[in-house]
Order: structure tokens, then sequence, then C-alpha cells
């Protein structure tokens, strides 16, 4: 993994280094966004939930370092605040008080898994993957376009090959009624977004479990009791889809 591409923004823990510091920042600059961190293997750091990406400042080295709001980075920072998992970082500039230097911080250990060699910690805003550090203030693809309301930011373990990360799953399905069969869809995206049908993915709803055809597809019955649900989306070597909730009625 790069300095360039996977970057990050608080942190606590580990041996005292980093301590991250929340900064009050105008409501309106600060979305609500879905996360979701993947550890080495499949394993579910941080269950996905809604958090704000708020302004924060991070010490680094010695120095405090300040980081924008809508930012990756800043996600991570309020998702640790909140109790997420803990994470360290490296600075290969020099951050300080403009939100610009934060472009250069580099996440490489999360939830206790550290960086080795070409393999570690990556992001994803709506399954593709950043050209930019995730605290770059010109976002993701560094076109100055931020993180909007209701986006999905993936933080996971990348196990790095000649075609980039494992892929990622995203899972859809539609409302259903009450004991009828309900079809869902898995896709897997690379790095540069480009999905594709999922074969052998394990659907999951309401305790029910289905497995994917071909085309991405599996059917499951819906349960027998009204309410909002769940449905996931795994697949050994590939990341966990984000759950999606369906109402049943």
């Amino acid at each position: 993994m790069t300095a360039r591409k996977v970057c990050a923004g608080t942190i606590a823990a580990l041996a005292g280094v980093l301590v991250l510091v929340p900064a009050p920042a105008p409501a309106a600059s600060v979305p609500a966004v879905q996360v979701m961190v993947v550890g080495r293997g499949g394993a579910i750091f941080a269950p996905a939930r809604t958090i704000a990406a708020s302004a924060a400042t991070v010490s680094v080295s010695g120095r405090s370092c300040s980081v924008a709001a809508a930012t990756p980075l800043a996600v991570l920072a309020d998702l640790r605040a909140t109790g997420g998992p803990a994470f360290a970082l490296r600075d290969y500039g020099h951050c300080g008080a403009s939100t610009a230097s934060a472009a250069e911080l580099f996440v490489y250990t999360l939830g206790g898994e550290r960086n080795r060699g070409q393999n570690g910690w990556e992001y994803k805003v709506g399954g593709a993957a950043g050209s930019t550090g995730a605290g770059d203030p010109t976002g993701s693809k560094g076109n100055g376009r931020l993180l909007y309301p209701g986006a999905r930011v993936l933080w996971f373990w990348c196990e790095a090959s000649a075609g980039g990360c494992e892929r990622t799953l995203e899972v859809s399905a539609p409302n259903a009624r009450r004991g009828r069969p309900l079809s869902a869809t898995v896709y897997g995206y690379d790095n540069e977004g480009r999905g594709r049908p999922v074969a052998g993915a394990t659907v999951s709803l309401g305790g029910r479990r289905a497995t994917t055809a071909a085309n991405g597809r599996a059917t499951l019955l819906a349960p027998s009791t009204p309410g909002r649900y769940r449905v996931s989306a795994t697949r050994a070597g590939m990341v966990p889809a984000f759950p999606v909730a369906v109402t049943v009625g």
C-alpha cells in the first residue's frame, strides 16, 4: 500500500503517540455517512453504522494536525471517538494547522492489525478506492468532491495482487411480503468501482440463508413476522457487504 492512497485521521492508544481531539465544524459541512471496518479475513471490527464526518485535530509525533470534515479520515476519527477501533498514523509530510497537510497522513495500524508489505489498510467511498490520502481536503478523487450525506465509507484490509485489492461486496434487495420469496442480488467491486455478479456468496435475512448463483442472485423466504430486517452478504476471499434494510409487510 502507498502512503498516497491509504490514510487516516485520528488515534489513540498505541504507545500513546496519537491523541484525538474533536474539533467543531459548521453543521452544514458535516454529513452523516455510513461506515464499516473490516479486518483481515473478513473479520468485522466495526459493524456498519451511521456517523458524522466531523472535523478533528490529531497529534502526530508531537505536532497538532487539522483534519477536514467530510473526509474518510474524519470518519475514522469520529468512529474512534465513539468507541470504534484504535488506529495509528504516520506523517509523510509535515501536518499542521492547514487541513491540506493532512493528505500525507497514513494509517498503518487499525484494530491491532498492522500493514505488511503491500497488504494493509485501504478505504473506499461508494465502492471505489480513493486515489488520494483519506485526509485530503480535495476529496477521495482529488476533484474537490467531499463526502456527501449517506455515503458509504468502507475501511478494509487489502490483500494486494496484480489486480488490486480483493473485491468488496454489495447486496441489494427489495421490500417483500411476509412469508413470500425475496430475491437479493450480490455484486463484487474492484478498486475502480467496477462491479460484476458474484456466485457463491451467502445472503442472510432474519436467520435464513441462501447462496447466489452465477448471476449473483439468491432467493430467500421473507420472515412471517412484519418488520424491518437486514440483508447481508459474505463470500470467502471478498470483503463483506454493507447490510441493507428491507421492510417485510
